[in-house]
């Protein structure tokens, strides 16, 4: 029991911010926030889901502080309360028009998609295909496309404690509107994966958090909004070994009743050998990266890791690994172009995979 104990403190101790922090909010406040939204209406509502947002900027010092620090960076000067307002705001905007989309309250909505060309290719091809997004804007606004697409299904995969909150809090929202979600790190996880691409399935997955602080093998440090940050390697990595075509997907909230939804091609493992995996890997996080730079930097509000995501706490990395980084990134983002004018370019051949 003590050794057990001793385990599970250690990998506690080990995980990065976001996964040590407790949920705020429970059932019966959701379900209470559900009843109302739903009969006075989401003008009226909208209301109530300012002096959430109020609240939260006056006493959450620590997601103050994180929203600082990122708004900083990506409006490129120091963020005032009107800024940590509007960007708590923005996420509480989001999480409360989740009611209406999973009760089918499509009509109240402008929902502009862009690239949706995409999905229906990869549908078309029927070994269906990874959504991979970030917490940017809304994935409830993407999943409520698929319910007016009869032929789109979307799997949701998370970490297992995620999953079993998300679950709870859905069925808060609305039991029957649930999506199926698979959680990550079970024995199983892969199979059941792969069986919902086999049924032609989306599978939607948040890339954008690690787990482990310094699970350095499974991680990638890359410069986003001008230094470096952690990236997980484990969505690609499962990609590519279960050959399929990867989408980036993202629905930025846009103010009032808009919503803006976008897909771009991330990567496609489909035909990718062996022995160039690990450098199509490289080449589609480096992508990954590059279009949630752009997208925070088109609609910097929409942003909801409220947490330390460069972790700061730690000694700040030199100049000299920053440059690095960027150098490196550079290089990959240059044999991506390259790779797009012959899938069998020499640079990925030569690059030998670490997971054989």
């Amino acid at each position: 029991m003590t050794q057990q104990n001793q385990t599970n403190s250690t990998s506690t101790t080990n995980r990065t911010d976001w996964a040590q922090r407790e949920e705020r909010g429970n059932a019966l406040l959701l379900r209470a926030m559900t009843w109302m939204s739903l009969r006075l209406g989401r003008r009226l509502a909208r209301a109530l889901v300012h002096l959430i947002a109020l609240y939260f900027v006056l006493f959450s010092p620590r997601a103050r502080a994180a929203s600082r620090d990122y708004l900083r960076r990506v409006l490129g000067r120091p963020a005032n309360w009107a800024d940590l307002y509007r960007h708590v705001f923005t996420f509480a905007a989001t999480i409360h028009d989740r009611i209406y989309l999973m009760n089918e309250r499509f009509d109240l909505f402008d929902i502009k998609p862009e690239g949706h060309h995409l999905v229906d290719e990869a549908l078309a091809g029927g070994r269906g295909a990874f959504l991979m997004g970030a917490h940017l804007g809304s994935f409830e606004v993407v999943r409520a496309l698929g319910r007016t697409h009869p032929t789109l299904r979307v799997v949701v995969t998370m970490f297992e404690e995620n999953a079993r909150r998300i679950n709870a809090t859905l069925a808060a929202v609305n039991p029957a509107a649930q999506p199926e979600v698979i959680g990550l790190g079970q024995v199983d996880s892969m199979l059941r994966v792969s069986q919902r691409l086999d049924e032609n399935c989306m599978v939607g997955m948040l890339a954008d958090r690690t787990l482990l602080a310094d699970d350095t093998a499974a991680l990638r440090r890359m410069a986003f909004l001008g230094e470096p940050a952690a990236f997980p390697l484990g969505p690609l990595y499962m990609a590519a070994m279960l050959k399929r075509p990867v989408i980036f997907m993202t629905g930025l909230y846009r103010g009032g009743n808009r919503y803006d939804i976008h897909f771009e091609t991330l990567a496609d493992f489909t035909h990718t050998p062996r022995e160039g995996r690990q450098a199509a890997i490289d080449a589609a996080l480096v992508r990954y990266v590059a279009l949630l730079d752009r997208h925070c930097r088109a609609a910097p509000y929409n942003w909801f890791n409220y947490f330390d995501f460069w972790q700061t706490a730690k000694p700040e990395p030199n100049t000299a690994a920053l440059a690095a980084a960027r150098l490196t990134q550079g290089a990959f983002v240059a044999r991506n172009v390259n790779a797009r004018r012959d899938s069998t370019t020499a640079s990925l051949a030569a690059r030998e995979t670490s997971d054989a």
